[in-house]
């Protein structure tokens, strides 16, 4: 059985109030990174990045975080442009749902690679569940859930988007 959380209007709004937290907290920058993990958090950070360009004159990087979800200890893959690097740039990395904390903890690994000036994590929904000190600086919505409980997000269908809770 799913339980509707959010519909398409809701999340549009979040993501409109993220995109502005993200803009006052990088309004000295020219330039960040938005970072979105595969696949969820990708189409979380375009979104971002679409409310970002309509408020905001930063250059927005927009980069593919690809990580093994069943194994995440392997080191996550940045896809960006060969010619840019993340040196002494702010990052923001995103994910759809935060759940353990796991998988935003090893993503994030693959940039301390780099001399970066500061990384922060905007996630959708915030499960609270986290198993490692991982907290998000920008976050849509945060619920109690039970670990038996799945949250289930859509994002790819424009219009017909939702966040559900699943037992």
């Amino acid at each position: 059985m799913q339980t509707l959380i959010l519909n398409a209007d809701q999340i549009q709004k979040k993501i409109t109030r993220i995109a502005y937290e993200i803009y006052e907290a990088h309004a000295g920058e020219k330039e960040i990174i938005l970072a979105g993990i595969t696949p969820g958090g990708y189409l979380f950070a375009a979104r971002i990045k679409h409310a970002l360009q309509k408020i905001s004159p930063l250059t927005i990087q927009l980069t593919k975080v690809g990580i093994d979800k069943s194994k995440p200890a392997y080191p996550a893959e940045i896809e960006m442009d060969k010619k840019q690097k993340p040196d002494n740039m702010s990052i923001v990395l995103a994910d759809d749902v935060l759940n353990t904390g796991t998988i935003l903890a090893y993503s994030m690994k693959a940039f301390l690679n780099f001399p970066v000036k500061s990384i922060r994590i905007a996630v959708l929904i915030d499960r609270n569940h986290t198993i490692y000190p991982i907290k998000s600086d920008y976050t849509g919505l945060s619920i109690a859930t039970t670990l038996q409980e799945h949250v289930v997000v859509n994002l790819e269908t424009k219009g017909k988007e939702f966040v559900a809770l699943e037992d």
